[in-house]
């Protein structure tokens, strides 16, 4: 099969996270099996109780005691909701060289590529394993990476974690977090807000704090992000019963994205000292905090055979990336890992996702000769 016409078959199936990605795995599963890999799925149960799968298929090695693989090739299935409106989500169309559908960018371009990369070489000159890695759940916070990095169920010496990067290969990225912050206030009628106590200003008080911890974490930069330091967004924000009355709770999201060599709890030990400091004026202020998620940030050495072999292959420099990836969960497992694989962030999660056909079908060359140099 084409690269193409794996992408169209990917796209066909509906992954969306909130799903159970079994579908998807059990084409996968049959693809890997028809090259000759050796699989293995690792199921459980989401917290809704839906099926969810990771996939591992290997060559060269099989499930002993943590087989080392020297090259792994790593793709999420699931794929963020699409507007009902674009009814051609599921349908892979081409137009201006471009390949639209959901997931065509994100991340089932670089699966299609890995598996066509893969069909293309004759395993049986393979000298070191090699392993192709599907996971369940990266949307949605790399929940299944997370998980096969937690049983080390295998090492691997380099890791290719496919994202849409337009074939630049990203050494290093930021981390993620979330806190959920409920302030605490006491009711009241608002004719008469000194019988009570407004959790809407508290909030806005400790917010106002937040803004100053942002700007001074501008101070501590990394060279090759955008932006160099650490950033902060409060995105959500909802208090208060009525109109009429003083508002007894606020709760509001904090997000932040850690730049690498930074604890990715540094903020949250910020935003306790501000707490600590508005109670010196406000001794009822009353507020919990829920670390919802603490993604580490990565950093792959430059000199790195795989970012030099990458960098060379592509001809782009490495980068940086500000987003999100299960880049962290591969190191976990030993590896070198470098984000890379065809389409443009810029354009995924969006109506009218696509895929630029030449970098498809670039990415396949370039997986296929990062087999070859690690793993023949």
């Amino acid at each position: 099969m084409t690269v193409e016409e794996t992408l169209r078959d990917l796209v066909a199936i509906d992954s969306v996270s909130s799903r159970s990605n079994a579908e998807i795995i059990a084409y996968l599963e049959s693809r890997c099996i028809k090259t000759g890999l050796v699989v293995k799925r690792f199921s459980h149960l989401d917290e809704s109780g839906v099926e969810k799968i990771n996939l591992v298929a290997l060559a060269g090695a099989d499930f002993g005691n943590h087989p080392p693989v020297e090259l792994a090739l790593a793709g999420h299935t699931d794929t963020v909701p699409f507007d009902p409106v674009w009814t051609g989500a599921l349908r892979l169309a081409e137009k201006g060289g471009k390949l639209f559908g959901r997931g065509a960018c994100d991340t089932k371009a670089f699966i299609s590529a890995a598996l066509t990369a893969v069909a293309e070489i004759d395993l049986n000159e393979l000298t070191k394993p090699f392993a192709l890695v599907f996971t369940a759940d990266e949307e949605i916070g790399c929940l299944g990476a997370k998980r096969l990095a937690t049983a080390q169920l295998f090492t691997a010496r380099y890791a290719i974690v496919g994202e849409p990067t337009s074939l630049q290969s990203m050494r290093a990225g930021k981390g993620y977090c979330l806190a959920e912050i409920m302030v605490r206030g006491r009711e009241a009628h608002s004719a008469y807000p000194e019988l009570g106590a407004s959790a809407i200003f508290r909030a806005a008080r400790l917010i106002e704090r937040i803004e100053r911890i942002a700007e001074e974490l501008k101070n501590d930069q990394r060279a090759g992000f955008d932006p160099p330091y650490t950033t902060l967004n409060v995105g959500l924000i909802e208090g208060g019963t009525a109109k009429n009355v003083v508002a007894g709770e606020c709760r509001f999201t904090l997000e932040w994205r850690p730049v690498p060599g930074q604890q990715t709890d540094r903020v949250l030990r910020l935003v306790e000292q501000a707490i600590d400091e508005l109670r010196g004026n406000d001794l009822d202020f009353i507020c919990e905090i829920e670390a919802a998620r603490a993604d580490e940030s990565f950093e792959t050495r430059a000199d790195s055979p795989l970012v030099r072999f990458l960098e060379q292959a592509s001809g782009n420099a490495s980068g940086t990336v500000a987003f999100g990836t299960e880049a962290p969960s591969l190191i976990a497992l030993g590896a070198d890992a470098v984000v890379f694989g065809p389409g443009d962030i810029r354009v995924a999660h969006r109506t009218g996702e696509f895929v630029p056909v030449d970098q498809l079908r670039k990415c396949v060359g370039i997986l296929r000769l990062a087999i070859e140099r690690f793993c023949v």
